[in-house]
């Protein structure tokens, strides 16, 4: 079990795009969280099996179509096992 925290950059808030995790999230069985950040940036803190992880940031890279993902910023860590489910947070 691995852990990625994403940091996504570009047009990627008031697109739907925190939706568009969760159900990328859901879909994979992976647990953790996404929210937007106050720069206008989106945080995701995903955990789970490395290839569900892997398709999560494939999806990243893309986001959903009214997005514009200029740069995904990211840091693999082993799982901590922290989280049940996975939700979108509030804004930090």
């Amino acid at each position: 079990m691995k852990r990625l925290h994403a940091v996504c950059q570009g047009r990627v808030q008031g697109v739907g795009f925190r939706y568009f995790v969760q159900e990328r999230a859901h879909d994979l069985r992976l647990t953790g969280f996404v929210r937007n950040m106050r720069n206008g940036d989106v945080e995701v803190v995903a955990e789970g099996e490395q290839g569900a992880l892997e398709a999560l940031l494939v999806g990243l890279q893309q986001g959903p179509r009214s997005a514009h993902v200029e740069n995904v910023h990211t840091v693999w860590s082993p799982a901590t096992g922290e989280f049940h489910g996975f939700r979108i947070a509030g804004t930090q």
